[in-house]
């Protein structure tokens, strides 16, 4: 072993040692994750994604994994020659289209990441919230939107007897609504209120950006609830992260302990957040 080798491998062993006690921290306790976003096409990214997740579960966490699939669904539906409205910028889902969202989302999507961690020598198992109505929903935008739906309660059955023996979650974010309909939620909400209802140590919310910034372009790295809703009430908060805010405001005062929005192109971004002293994105908490 050269010097080089030598002083590379000590600062890594190192990095180990400083990491141990948020394992510790962690030991036990539930982590979901909401992975989505273009990035979910690349396979080198999932692959990365899977083996930090097995990690994860080897160091005695709980991890889950909600994710989403949006540019799939619309690559499938153009591919079917199935068009699509927007309203607002968000998808109508009507008749035509749910069929093609859960066989993406339930299929394709969940199956790939399934198998990614198997591969990494991880143990999942993919369901959606249809599956031992985990997730039941009712429409949403007043119908506007067809088949969309937000989540009306939440049943942990199902998750909690998989962690019981050692399997990973990884859910697709479809339910079922009381008419006995399927419904498309989208993979933020989902995660928040699976996060919630099982009281998770932390949601962590993976984006295409590094957090929540200030006025003047600066990374808030912790923000109470209280200032959060502040942050949206004086316009620093703008466009499709307010949605993504509010999820994690509403995580957290359903339960969870703290939910973060960190980039989750950044490589290992997960494991930055969690084991490292001050983590890479904004956490929201209680106080």
């Amino acid at each position: 072993m050269t010097q080089d080798n030598s002083e590379k491998w000590l600062e890594k062993a190192g990095l180990l040692v400083e990491a141990l006690p948020y394992m510790r921290r962690y030991a036990g306790k539930a982590i979901v994750v909401k992975f989505g976003g273009h990035a979910m096409g690349e396979q080198a990214f999932v692959d990365s994604f899977a083996a930090d997740m097995v990690l994860l579960r080897q160091v005695g966490t709980n991890p889950l994994v909600v994710h989403g699939g949006g540019p799939q669904i619309g690559a499938m539906l153009s591919r079917l020659e199935i068009e699509s409205s927007f309203v607002d910028g968000l998808r109508v889902t009507d008749e035509a289209s749910i069929s093609v969202v859960e066989m993406v989302l339930a299929g394709g999507i969940n199956k790939s990441l399934v198998s990614a961690i198997a591969k990494a020598g991880g143990k999942a198992v993919g369901i959606s919230g249809k599956d031992g109505n985990l997730i039941q929903a009712v429409k949403a935008h007043d119908g506007a939107l067809g088949y969309v739906g937000t989540p009306s309660a939440v049943d942990i059955s199902v998750i909690s007897a998989l962690l019981a023996h050692d399997m990973m979650p990884v859910v697709a974010p479809t339910a079922m609504g009381d008419d006995g309909m399927t419904y498309n939620i989208n993979a933020d909400t989902a995660a928040g209120a699976v996060a919630g209802a099982i009281g998770a140590s932390r949601l962590l919310m993976l984006s295409d950006v590094a957090g929540i910034k200030d006025k003047d372009g600066h990374l808030i790295s912790r923000v109470n609830l209280e200032g959060a809703q502040a942050l949206i009430d004086d316009g620093t908060v703008t466009g499709g992260m307010i949605p993504k805010l509010e999820t994690c405001m509403q995580a957290v005062s359903d339960g969870a302990e703290a939910a973060v929005i960190l980039d989750g192109r950044a490589p290992h971004a997960v494991l930055v957040e969690l084991f490292t002293e001050h983590g890479i994105g904004t956490m929201i908490a209680k106080d």
